[in-house]
């Protein structure tokens, strides 16, 4: 029963670490500087690729923290104010 437990729990688990990609570091810095010419900074871990491009969380701005979708021409597709 416990084996049954915990193979249940790693399967759970599976499709969440499958999901996550490395983003790579050209990337990331093309990133930082596009989001640095609009005042506003994001710390390289909270970038993460997604299907259609990029999520980019807590991004910090001058009037407020934003999450933010940037396609894979690193353009703002969406920025969601927290």
């Amino acid at each position: 029963m416990l084996k049954t437990a915990l193979f249940a729990g790693a399967l759970v688990l599976l499709p969440a670490a499958a999901m996550a990609q490395e983003v790579p570091a050209d990337v990331v810095t093309k990133i930082q500087a596009m989001i640095t010419e609009m005042k506003c900074e994001v710390d390289a871990e909270n970038i993460e690729a997604s299907g259609e491009g990029y999520e980019l969380d807590d991004v910090f701005c001058a009037d407020g923290q934003y999450d933010m979708d940037v396609d894979k021409d690193l353009k703002v597709t969406n920025k969601t104010k927290e």
